[in-house]
């Protein structure tokens, strides 16, 4: 059986989780062990932030309709109970951006919702 060299394999191999630890502190981006683990668990944070991520902007946007509503007169839970009676299909993402950069359209809409 002939012999096999795998030195050019394994070099590209660390070389692509090296790549990766770029930028971490110590021997995290030097040591392949260590940059393994390191790489694996900033993996696994980054999956769990991007789910982290959208639960926090939910709650910017309620908040920042919550605000809007009670300059208004409503409180937040009567408003979206409102907008479902009254057929009106805006998400709070497009609710929140209204209240802050387009304040008098937001406020036709609150009016519309009280008038229903």
């Amino acid at each position: 059986m002939t012999r096999v060299k795998r030195g050019l394999i394994s070099k590209r191999k660390h070389k692509k989780l090296l790549e990766k630890a770029k930028g971490y502190r110590g021997t995290k981006r030097r040591l392949i062990k260590v940059a393994r683990e390191a790489v694996l668990h900033a993996g696994a944070y980054a999956y769990k932030g991007r789910k982290i991520r959208k639960r926090d902007f939910r709650q910017l946007w309620i908040t920042r309709i919550a605000e809007a509503v009670k300059a208004e007169g409503l409180s937040y839970s009567v408003f979206i109970n409102k907008m479902k009676n009254a057929n009106i299909k805006l998400d709070r993402k497009i609710l929140a951006s209204l209240a802050v950069e387009d304040p008098n359209t937001f406020k036709q809409v609150v009016d519309k919702i009280k008038s229903v």
